[in-house]
């Protein structure tokens, strides 16, 4: 455990503090899950800490709850008299081919076009694995991706060390870091009960990493505006990850709506964003244009696959980069599985975000920019060993908060918080929403 925090400590430039973690067990996996949910939500935790003695003198104490932290790497909501819609695709998921396994990601309608364009129409899985099976992975992983599709065969980790992306990764650091001056920075507006009040953080991220930061920013006051496409939905993870956000749509092909989007971002103190390395330079928001509209602007990002190498431009999600990495690979070794086995939750996802959100706040008063990714932190966990058989005790009623969150889709209560930093509660000033439910301005 000290060794997951203290990489993400200097990763972070943040001071080799011991942080208790209270309680015990593990979730079972081949890898240290809970050690990186607990050593990510600390390092944001500790993040927030320094910022707040910067401004009061008084260093705020911290813990992370390892069965906490653990529920919510997978989620927080808990639905009263209703229930999340399915995270998945009919379709999606990991089929058998002529020399190995391949992971199709088909939650987005375009994406499961792009699979189905090489494959044929699909009705179902089973449709599905005859078509895969007559094909060989690394051939089917690259027609899907030309097809505009997102597709992983699965690989050991000594095959992804020996692959030009792996390479690539490899080479990269955890958070690569570009702090700016500090010349534009603004004053201090928050508390100790809100230290991000009056921090305002544009937030075009989808799915899930950079939602997680949004929402922990939103927790500590920050007002997050989220910006999506006029068609994009996420049915499955709404309900998890709008938490404390407002959600607004603008197309950014339409004059109008960039002409919006412009005076948003001029007004923002940080942009969080998930977009491929390539899409928002070939949108005429690329690194240049962004920080000439807004000039001390925070800009944190990530994509999947890294920001150098080969496939620094390629979709991927947690799932994909799992298989790609030797994840899931080890996974079935570990179980004796038949079938490629993945971490027991998103970890690459969630813990991406809790170091986005540790980035963005290490950067207030600075400004400046930074970059992370799924496979620089999957590297991560992988040389941080194995996971524990420890188990955690199961969830009950007494891990739920008193409060009703009142929500579109009706009543809910949320996990208690896994993080407590004294004098600073984790709490949401509004409930999950729907996407597209607000106006595109800041409050």
């Amino acid at each position: 455990m000290t060794g997951l925090l203290t990489s993400i400590q200097a990763a972070l430039g943040l001071p080799h503090t011991p942080i208790p973690f209270t309680s015990s067990g593990a979730l079972p996996s081949a890898f240290a899950v809970t050690d990186l949910a607990c050593a990510s939500i600390a390092a944001a935790g500790q993040a927030v800490s320094e910022w707040l003695q910067q401004h009061t003198g008084r260093l705020p104490t911290l813990e992370v709850d390892r069965r906490l932290a653990s529920f919510w790497f997978a989620t927080s909501i808990r639905p009263v008299g209703w229930s999340v819609p399915p995270l998945w695709d009919p379709v999606a998921g990991d089929y058998a081919t002529k020399d190995g396994w391949i992971r199709l990601h088909t939650n987005a309608p375009h994406h499961r076009a792009a699979a189905e364009s090489v494959l044929g129409a699909c009705a179902d899985r089973a449709a599905m694995a005859s078509k895969v099976a007559q094909w060989v992975k690394s051939d089917l992983e690259q027609a899907v991706v030309d097809a505009g599709g997102c597709a992983a065969e699965m690989r050991s980790w000594s095959q992804w060390q020996a692959h030009p992306q792996g390479l690539a990764v490899n080479a990269e650091p955890l958070i690569q870091y570009s702090a700016d001056s500090g010349e534009n920075a603004k004053p201090w507006r928050g508390s100790v009960a809100q230290p991000l009040a009056g921090i305002k953080v544009l937030d075009l991220t989808r799915v899930l990493a950079g939602p997680i930061a949004s929402r922990f920013l939103a927790g500590l006051g920050a007002d997050v505006l989220r910006i999506d496409p006029p068609t994009w939905n996420e049915p499955g993870v709404v309900p998890e990850v709008t938490l404390g956000k407002r959600c607004a749509r603008l197309d950014l092909h339409n004059n109008n709506d960039r002409a919006v989007f412009e005076s948003l971002l001029k007004d923002a103190d940080i942009l969080l964003h998930g977009y491929r390395a390539d899409a928002l330079e070939r949108l005429g928001y690329g690194v240049a244009a962004r920080q000439k509209l807004a000039p001390g602007l925070i800009d944190v990002c990530l994509n999947a696959y890294g920001w150098s190498g080969p496939w620094q431009n390629r979709r991927g999600f947690d799932s994909l980069v799992q298989m790609s990495s030797g994840i899931a690979e080890k996974g079935m070794q570990w179980k004796k599985a038949n079938k490629p086995t993945p971490l027991p939750v998103q970890a690459l996802d969630h813990a991406t975000g809790y170091l986005m959100a540790a980035t963005a706040i290490t950067l207030l008063g600075r400004g400046g920019s930074a970059r992370l990714s799924l496979a620089r932190t999957a590297k991560l966990l992988i040389e941080h060993g194995a996971g524990t058989d420890e188990a955690l005790r199961a969830e009950d009623d007494n891990d739920q908060g008193m409060l009703v969150e009142q929500t579109p889709w009706g009543p809910a209560h949320r996990l208690q918080v896994p993080l407590k930093i004294t004098g600073t509660p984790l709490q949401w000033a509004l409930p999950a929403g729907e996407l597209g439910s607000h106006r595109a301005q800041w409050w």
